[in-house]
């Protein structure tokens, strides 16, 4: 059992001059280096995770976060563990980081570390980010000349770990970050090795947008008397973003995503699959009807997945298809339209994926493609939201779709079918649990001199 110190956010305060509203950066007893770096950002304000968070990071405590995506919880670790190493200064050692953040995919990873160079602008610390895809050398190298703060995906840090290019004794600050996610790629048992070889005497945060049993176990492997700071009821989405459920037939998805994307000349698009090959596959059928889109999921290359994401914020490719391994960590300023091409089969996936956009107080969309075999994908999507999601009516392909829909599907029994999808030639699926599902080590290389290694073959 965790004892918590509760902050809920959606309570009303009973002190309105320290409300997250009306409070500023200015107020959070941050030094002057890093106040400057937030101030060349133009970030006067903290959000809410910020504003409770940085106070209890700042007196040391545990802390358990649970925030969605968009909501600005790097800052909240990231500017204490910054004034905290710049208040206690010591060289870097080799091998021995002082502060350990693992995050569950290189493209949030290599987020991370960005935002940690920007806050730290001005202090004279160092930070690096390691993950799989690339040559593990530049990654050993820059280990071996020390690094205050390491960044990592939990496969290449247990590499680095077991050749012993990497000792985690001397951390002093471990962050899990995306712990949900985590779970949901199958790392559980790598986080709980490394956790093994940290010091027990450290100071660790744990944020997660959702906090089921399974993660409330770990949490209480990983925190000592945390507080706790929830922004947002468990499993919530957005309010800005406007949500929407086409039901069509599977063949007639992809001219349905045509459909959508010229009626939506500004801004960007990102479209979720739910298989690598089907990523490829529709680029290649979109662009039939003129639609330039490039692809993201695990078998690209790292340079091929970071030139996608170039030019997917640059505007050059105003789609991008992408697996689950980018419903968290990219944080691309303009996509006014995400569509759920295929249904994830775990419904927390559908709150990380339309929360890629109505960001930065800006509006949003969100579309979901519904067919015949998804329909219990979808009620268990609006179980989790706690809501049913409207149906758009009048698209150019509603013929197609297959039977009206159930009125009790929402308020149901809760006595369903279970989903099963069409098979797949050349495969089969497996019955276990997405707990249980083996994930491919996501290990990555630091934007800041450090490298990448081997890149598994993932379903994502």
């Amino acid at each position: 059992m965790i004892n918590y110190t509760t902050v809920t956010l959606s309570a009303p305060s009973t002190t309105p001059s320290t409300a997250p509203s009306t409070i500023k950066f200015t107020d959070l007893s941050l030094v002057e280096p890093l106040l400057c770096a937030l101030n060349e950002k133009n970030y006067t304000e903290p959000s809410p995770i910020q504003a409770k968070s940085i106070p209890f990071l700042l007196q040391g405590r545990d802390l358990i976060g649970i925030a969605q995506t968009g909501t600005g919880k790097t800052a909240a670790f990231a500017l204490p563990i910054l004034q905290r190493l710049a208040a206690h200064p010591a060289p870097a050692t080799p091998k021995r980081p002082r502060v350990l953040v693992l995050a569950p995919t290189r493209e949030l990873a290599a987020q991370i570390q960005q935002s940690f160079s920007a806050y730290g602008k001005f202090l004279k610390l160092s930070s690096a980010v390691v993950f799989g895809g690339v040559s593990i050398s530049p990654q050993i190298r820059t280990l071996a000349r020390g690094v205050d703060i390491l960044i990592a995906t939990p496969g290449r840090l247990q590499d680095l770990e077991r050749s012993k290019h990497v000792i985690l004794d001397k951390v002093e600050v471990f962050v899990l970050d995306e712990a949900d996610r985590m779970l949901d790629l199958g790392f559980v048992h790598e986080i709980k090795r490394i956790i093994t070889k940290l010091p027990p005497k450290r100071q660790s945060l744990l944020f997660s947008a959702t906090m089921p049993p399974a993660i409330q176990d770990l949490a209480s492997s990983i925190v000592h008397n945390p507080a706790r700071v929830e922004v947002t009821p468990a499993a919530s989405t957005v309010e800005r973003i406007k949500q929407h459920v086409c039901y069509v037939n599977r063949h007639d998805k992809a001219k349905l995503l045509v459909h959508f994307i010229n009626q939506h000349p500004q801004g960007l698009v990102l479209v979720f699959v739910r298989m690598k090959h089907m990523a490829n596959k529709l680029v290649d059928q979109i662009a039939k009807d003129g639609v330039k889109a490039e692809a993201i999921h695990g078998n690209k290359s790292q340079a091929a997945r970071e030139r996608a994401l170039s030019n997917f914020r640059a505007g050059h490719s105003r789609v991008l298809i992408a697996t689950d391994i980018a419903a968290r960590g990219i944080d691309v300023k303009g996509i006014a339209l995400v569509v759920n091409f295929d249904l994830p089969e775990e419904p927390e996936s559908y709150v990380h994926r339309i929360g890629r956009t109505a960001r930065a107080g800006l509006d949003g969309i969100a579309v979901a493609f519904c067919d015949s075999s998804e329909r219990n994908l979808l009620r268990n999507i609006e179980r989790l939201i706690r809501r049913p999601i409207s149906v758009l009516k009048g698209h150019p392909l509603e013929a197609s779709a297959q039977g009206p829909r159930e009125p009790a599907a929402y308020a149901g029994s809760g006595i369903d079918r279970p989903h099963r999808p069409a098979p797949r030639h050349g495969g089969f699926r497996s019955n276990s649990s997405s707990n249980n599902r083996t994930a491919p080590r996501t290990g990555g290389v630091g934007f800041t001199k450090a490298g990448f290694a081997r890149s598994g073959s993932s379903r994502y």
